[in-house]
Parts: C-alpha cells; structure tokens; sequence
C-alpha cells in the first residue's frame, strides 16, 4: 500500500462526510496489513466529530478502498477513529474542538493547566485560576487534553438534556 494512493482516495470521501484526515498508519502484520485512519472534523456544533458521521464515512472509505487499486493484492483491516484526548492538541483548530476541556500545556520554562476559552489559528485563551491567559500556540511545546471524571457542564451540555 502507498500511502500517497491512499490518501488520494480517502481525502476526498473524508470532506463529502465534513471529515478531514488527521493521520493515516499502515501496519503490515503477516500477510495481511491493518489501515488505521484517524480522522477529525468540526460536526455540528464545531466541538468535533460526531460518531454516526465517523461510521459512515468508514462505510464510504471501505467501500471505495475496495474497489480501488490503491491497496493492492494484499488483505488489509480498516480502523477508523476520531482523535481522541490522547492525541496532543498541536493546531488551532484542535484546540478550538476542544473548548471549555481542561488543557495541560508544556512551555519553553513551565508547565500550566487551564480551561479552554477561545482559539485562534495563532493562539489559545485559557482560565487559569480564574484568571484568562493567552499563549501564542508557537511557544506551546505541547499541549493535552486533562480528562476529568466530573467535568463541570457547560451551557451547550445543559441546552441538550
């Protein structure tokens, strides 16, 4: 499988399903290979994609992979995921899906841990203590989503029950 062909063929499936491709992995494992695409959008409400738009772009993209000649003679098994919080956040855009999440950066000389505020492509605004901070996404070393086991609801999360 050549990644180039691939992701010629997956990319544009990707954007008709207002996905975008954010990695593609090629594992060969034997004789057969596993294909994990890994894929991010804005959804709905710009907080990210939504599952029922990841599945079905999955349908489409194995659909086409197999009719297509771009992954060869060889058996293959097709994951496809979103990015989830492992994932380091290393655009604007990430940062922006991800607004209201608690973020731990790493900086030149210190580490921080804020609230999302706002993102643009250049800089993310977060609530540190209480106080808002903006960081030149350019001096983030790197930057992860906290998972919270009580994350604090936000008006978009109370508008929905």
């Amino acid at each position: 499988m050549q990644e180039a062909k691939l992701v010629a063929v997956i990319e544009p499936i990707l954007a008709e399903h207002g996905l975008e491709l954010d990695s593609i992995d090629i594992t060969r494992m034997g004789k057969r290979s596993v294909l994990r695409i890994t894929v991010d959008g804005d959804g709905p409400k710009g907080r990210g994609p939504l599952l029922d738009d990841i599945a079905a772009a999955s349908s489409a993209v194995s659909a086409a992979l197999d009719a297509s000649p771009a992954v060869g003679e060889h058996p293959y098994t097709l994951e496809v995921s979103s990015r989830g919080v492992s994932k380091p956040l290393t655009a604007g855009k990430h940062f922006r899906r991800n607004a209201t999440r608690l973020v731990k950066l790493w900086l030149d000389d210190a580490e921080t841990t804020g609230r999302i505020l706002s993102a643009t492509d250049d800089e993310v605004t977060l609530d540190v203590d209480g106080a808002e901070r903006a960081f030149a996404l350019a001096d983030i070393k790197k930057a992860v989503v906290q998972v919270e086991m009580n994350r604090p609801a936000d008006d978009e999360d109370e508008e929905e029950n």
